[in-house]
């Protein structure tokens, strides 16, 4: 009989009820939402699970049927983290797991010794855009690969604008790079070199709202990761050149905007996230007979409950963590690295 993980959530708001939670109970045969904490629970916008809210965090924690604890509040999670590990919880903890690279390793330290099961929430190893991005590299068509381009912008002024002061961890660099450079490591592995341009567009003292990294790699491949608050069309989600060709896709994952738009992932939503043939991207390269070829590529489904299979399939079966503790260490180098240059 398939043995069914009782989670309690740390913090009930937008990631719990709109990004995590959904995806827990797509997947009912591994997982039950047994409980929720949260500071204040009664002007929670969201349609609440059918599940047990509290207000007394010693009551999730001290509940010996809690088998995952969840961080899903915006800050405190190396606090909230080390909680629920000293209680003997299995922990997954929301991006970018901590502020330092120390913290992490005292973190991992920590669940080994007791050990427990602790990762990172990178959910994006699973957006649709990424995926179909991959299958084009490995089908081989475009040769060996020289440059990839990956852009996550967005236009909201109003964001860095609301800001007066500087927080190294609390930026477009720790909030949004994240999620991309994770992407990268995860599949080309640790960079030989990397290159910062990580900037306060509107000055010293202000929020970081700018980053462009280049990360090299063996040979000529180099993989650029580039983001603005301030880009009012966005760039194209992946741009591949190759020897033989190039691959583009325009438009990014569409599970997040869906989830926006309250349209979740259940069964009654077949379509949920998946992009029409006007988002496939297209692939542009020539062939071994010198023939042009320019053409759609469908796009591959993403599920970030891909990333639940993996915790449970590790808690359960002892299977190695999707994503492992030195890339998690050597994404909080990067972004301790990057953030230098602000102040």
């Amino acid at each position: 009989m398939t043995k069914i993980l009782n989670v309690g959530f740390i913090g009930a708001g937008k990631s719990a009820h709109r990004y995590q939670g959904p995806f827990v109970l797509r997947r009912p045969d591994k997982f039950r939402i047994k409980t929720l904490w949260a500071r204040h629970i009664d002007n929670i916008p969201w349609d609440k699970y059918d599940a047990h809210y509290t207000t007394d965090l010693n009551e999730l924690l001290d509940d010996p049927e809690i088998d995952l604890v969840v961080i899903s509040t915006p800050v405190l999670h190396y606090e909230f983290t080390k909680q629920a590990l000293e209680h003997g919880k299995n922990v997954l903890c929301e991006k970018p797991f901590t502020d330092t690279k120390e913290q992490a390793v005292e973190l991992f330290n920590l669940a080994k010794e007791k050990g427990l099961f602790v990762m990172s929430v990178q959910n994006r190893r699973f957006d649709s855009d990424f995926l179909t991005t991959q299958k084009v590299i490995e089908s081989g068509v475009l040769g060996d690969i020289l440059e990839v381009e990956m852009h996550f912008d967005y236009y909201r002024p109003e964001v860095p604008e609301s800001v007066t002061t500087f927080n190294p961890y609390h930026g477009y660099l720790y909030g949004h790079a994240c999620h991309t450079i994770d992407q990268v490591l995860s599949y080309w592995g640790i960079p030989k070199d990397i290159h910062y341009d990580v900037r306060q567009l509107l000055g010293k003292g202000r929020m970081n709202d700018y980053f462009d990294i280049d990360l090299y790699y063996e040979g000529p491949l180099k993989v650029s990761v580039k983001s603005s608050y301030f880009r009012i069309k966005q760039r194209p989600r992946f741009v591949v050149y190759g020897k033989k060709g190039m691959f583009i896709k325009e438009t990014e994952d569409r599970q997040e905007e869906h989830l926006k738009m309250f349209y979740m992932p259940t069964p009654d939503h077949p379509d949920f996230g998946q992009d029409l043939p006007q988002h496939y991207g297209t692939l542009t390269y020539m062939d071994d007979e010198g023939i042009y070829h320019e053409e759609k590529v469908p796009t591959v489904t993403g599920d970030y409950a891909r990333l639940y299979d993996a915790v449970y399939d590790s808690i359960v079966n002892g299977a190695p963590k999707l994503v492992k503790d030195e890339t998690t260490l050597k994404l909080m180098d990067i972004l301790e690295e990057g953030i230098k240059g602000c102040e």
